[in-house]
This record gives structure tokens, sequence and C-alpha cells, in this order.
């Protein structure tokens, strides 16, 4: 890698967009934050209790994609602030990620 660049932290398995992100809970507003350390951070306004963070990441993920919330599956990191995620056959990307090559 050279320098300046990031590590990727998203990768396309066939259709599907696997995406590696660090949530940040009980923030004022849903957005997209940086990439950090090959995660995409993302605020989220719902606490970090009772699965609400990931429910409201799945939402706000799935309107970001214009895919279904509950089609989006955490595969890593249920309980953790970093998180693995597969989003099935997005239809659309924001301009951070690439199209599938």
């Amino acid at each position: 890698m050279k320098e300046g660049e990031t590590t990727p932290f998203y990768e396309w398995q066939d259709d599907d967009l696997l995406l590696s992100i660090r949530a940040q809970p009980k923030s004022s507003r849903e957005k997209l934050g940086e990439v950090i350390d090959g995660r995409l951070k993302v605020y989220l306004t719902a606490p970090p209790a009772d699965g609400k963070a990931n429910k409201a990441l799945c939402k706000f993920l799935g309107r970001l994609f214009k895919t279904p919330p509950t089609s989006i599956e955490i595969v890593s990191g249920k309980t953790d602030r970093n998180k693995r995620l597969r989003i099935p056959s997005p239809r659309q990307l924001p301009p951070i990620i690439s199209p599938k090559p």
C-alpha cells in the first residue's frame, strides 16, 4: 500500500457488498463519516442498547443503498462498534463506494 492510501473498507463478493464500519451510536444525526483504519464511520441517533443501534444501522443503510433493511446481514460485530455487514445487490451507491468492477 502506498503512502496516503487507506485500507479498503468495502469489497464486492459477486453482487453483494461487504462493508466494514465503525458505528457511533447516540449521535445528533444519522450520517456517513470518514474512513479510519479501514472502517467507514457511521453516525446513528439510536442508543447501543437492546439492539436499537443495529436496527437503526440496517434501516439507515437500507435507505442509503435502496435495499430492504431486513435483507442487510450483520456478519460480525453484533455487540461491538466495529461491524462487518453484507448488503445484497445494492441498487444505489454513495459516492464513496465504487460500482462493482
